[in-house]
C-alpha cells in the first residue's frame, strides 16, 4: 500500500514539472512577442544615455535580463516599461562607476550612420550627413534629464504620458524638461552656425 500511494504523489510531480515547464515557454514566447520588438528603441535610449555603444549594449542586456525576471509585472504597453527598465540601468551603471556620461560624438571617434533615401547626389548626401553630425553633437551637450525626455519624444515618438511613466516624473515635469531640451537645442544649434 505504501507503494501505491507513492506512485499518484510521483505522477503529480511529473504533471507539475510539465505545466511548469508549458508555462516557461508560454512566458517566454509571450515575452518575445511583447518586448522584443522593442530592441531597437532600447538601444537607441541607452546609447543616448550612455554616448558609448559598449556600454548601451552592457546596458541594454541588462535591462533585458532585469525584464525578463520581472515580466509578470508588466502591465499596459511594453515599450514604456522596458525604456524606464532601460533608464534605470543606466543609472545604475552610473553610480557603480561613479561618473557621469557626458562624451560628445567627436570624442566618440566613430562616425554616425546616416539613412538617406535612394537616389540622391553625393553632394546632398554629404550635407545630410554633416547636419545630422552637427545635431548629434549639439544634442550631446545637452544634460541628460533634459536629452532623454527629447530623446523619447522625439526619436522613439512616446507621448508625454508614456515619458513620465519611463522617467518616474510628473507630465508637467516631462513638459518642461522639453521646452527646455528644445530651447536649449535651438540656441546650441544657432550658435554653432553662427560660429561658421
Amino acid at each position: 500500500m505504501g507503494s501505491e500511494s507513492l506512485v499518484p504523489q510521483r505522477t503529480g510531480i511529473v504533471r507539475r514539472n510539465e505545466a511548469l515547464a508549458v508555462s516557461k515557454d508560454e512566458r517566454r514566447l509571450r515575452f518575445e512577442a511583447l518586448v522584443l520588438p522593442h530592441l531597437d528603441a532600447a538601444h537607441n535610449l541607452a546609447r543616448w544615455l550612455s554616448r558609448d555603444s559598449d556600454v548601451a549594449q552592457e546596458v541594454v542586456q541588462e535591462a533585458f535580463l532585469r525584464a525578463y525576471r520581472s515580466f509578470d509585472t508588466l502591465r499596459g504597453d511594453a515599450k514604456p516599461w522596458l525604456l524606464a527598465i532601460v533608464r534605470n540601468c543606466h543609472r545604475s551603471l552610473v553610480q557603480q562607476r561613479g561618473r557621469r556620461s557626458y562624451v560628445s560624438l567627436a570624442e566618440e571617434g566613430g562616425e554616425t550612420e546616416v539613412l538617406v533615401a535612394d537616389g540622391s547626389d553625393p553632394e546632398t548626401d554629404a550635407i545630410r550627413a554633416d547636419h545630422a553630425r552637427k545635431l548629434d553633437t549639439v544634442i550631446a551637450t545637452i544634460p541628460v534629464e533634459f536629452r532623454e525626455a527629447l530623446i523619447l519624444r522625439e526619436v522613439e515618438d512616446l507621448s508625454y504620458r508614456e515619458i513620465a511613466d519611463v522617467t518616474g516624473v510628473p507630465i508637467g515635469t516631462v513638459m518642461s524638461r522639453l521646452a527646455r531640451a528644445r530651447a536649449l537645442l535651438r540656441e546650441k544649434w544657432r550658435y554653432e552656425h553662427e560660429l561658421q
